[in-house]
């Protein structure tokens, strides 16, 4: 079997359907994947634009794991950085290479845009050890706190 990478396009609308139902089912968390996802006409707005980037890795046809990262431009240089948002595999593909193989991939992308760094954020539960294991051998680890600021009052504010 061989792994296919796909950086989606506008017209990769399925493929990301596809991606949000993994990231779904890989995270455990159907219903923020799946229960308000955005429209056709969002998504192709989303994959054509400059700043969001989705891979996603297929075997036989079927997407096996994927990539939702964002390009930031800096404004203190001409430059930019790439914030690997989300990087998921299928239970039944891990230790594969899948994982390396789309942060390879971003990489190319992330250098070819100008980016100078890609940054990630890993939960220290028991639950991120493999991701990071895996950030670990790909990166440098930084220590950082991170803090959720709510932009309407948090009765209004769905959950995060």
């Amino acid at each position: 079997m061989s792994l296919a990478i796909h950086h989606l396009s506008p017209d990769d609308i399925p493929l990301m359907e596809a991606l949000l139902t993994l990231f779904g089912e890989v995270f455990d968390d159907e219903d923020t994947y799946g229960k308000h996802r955005p429209d056709e006409a969002y998504l192709r707005r989303l994959l054509g634009g400059d700043t969001f980037i989705a891979l996603t890795a297929s075997k036989n046809g079927q997407v096996v794991g994927g990539v939702g990262a964002y390009e930031l431009r800096k404004f203190e240089q001409e430059r930019s950085e790439v914030y690997l948002y989300d990087l998921a595999v299928s239970a039944a593909h891990r230790r594969e290479g899948i994982a390396t193989a789309l942060i390879e991939e971003l990489k190319t992308i992330a250098a070819e845009r100008g980016a100078y760094v890609i940054f990630v954020q890993a939960d220290t539960g028991v639950e991120d050890e493999p991701a990071i294991a895996l950030y670990s051998r790909l990166g440098r680890r930084e220590e950082v706190l991170h803090f959720d600021i709510a932009v309407k009052d948090e009765q209004d504010s769905p959950e995060i």
